[in-house]
């Protein structure tokens, strides 16, 4: 077997057996690992190499920045008739969201302006940047999974994060190791899915 078959055999796991890991431990990652999910997610394809992808990489304390924003969103939506320590409990309880895992990646997609370049192609570029840092983070053992939910397009986010306008957060990116083993995966057959269209 020559070793372009062993890759692509590699390649082909990968896509099958990544799996979301909502559960990882709290384990520090090394730098140069994070700095090879970036680099995986950068060779996404993209529609006049427009490059639309910013990555916002969160470590230690600096996860607040993101449980800030997930604590002020979350406030907002509260009933204010609840007591001060009420309020305080809820406010840690989601600012404590951004504490579920060592490294959290925050993902924007940046549009180009230039003539011709469609918005949705930008986004889907960067969709395909999450996809290859979330195989990139399974081909090396770890565990992630893409968050993304109301607070995720919240304006306050992007105010976390000091985007534009125009600029939006498409993922938050939870890496660490995984806490417990993975479990097997289930898809509808791709027969069902698919037309076949031949004349």
């Amino acid at each position: 077997m020559n070793q372009e078959t062993l890759s692509t055999i590699g390649l082909w796991e990968a896509i099958r057996d990544r799996r979301s890991v909502g559960k990882v431990k709290q384990d520090p990652l090394e730098r140069k690992d994070i700095e090879k999910l970036l680099e995986a997610a950068a060779w996404a394809p993209n529609h006049h190499t427009t490059e639309p992808w910013r990555f916002f990489v969160m470590t230690g304390q600096g996860r607040q920045v993101l449980g800030d924003a997930y604590a002020d969103i979350g406030m907002k939506e509260m009933d204010q008739k609840k007591t001060a320590e009420e309020l305080e409990i809820s406010r840690k309880k989601h600012a404590d969201k951004a504490f579920r895992a060592p490294v959290v990646i925050a993902v924007a997609v940046s549009p180009s302006s230039a003539a011709g370049v469609n918005q949705m192609e930008e986004f889907a570029a960067v969709h395909s940047a999450v996809q290859n840092m979330l195989l990139a983070a399974h081909g090396m053992g770890f565990g992630a999974v893409w968050r993304t939910g109301e607070p995720a397009y919240h304006p306050r986010m992007k105010q976390a994060f000091g985007l534009s306008e125009t600029e939006q957060i498409v993922g938050l990116i939870y890496v660490g190791y995984p806490a417990n083993p993975q479990q097997p995966g289930k898809r509808e057959s791709v027969a069902a899915k698919t037309v076949w269209i031949t004349e």
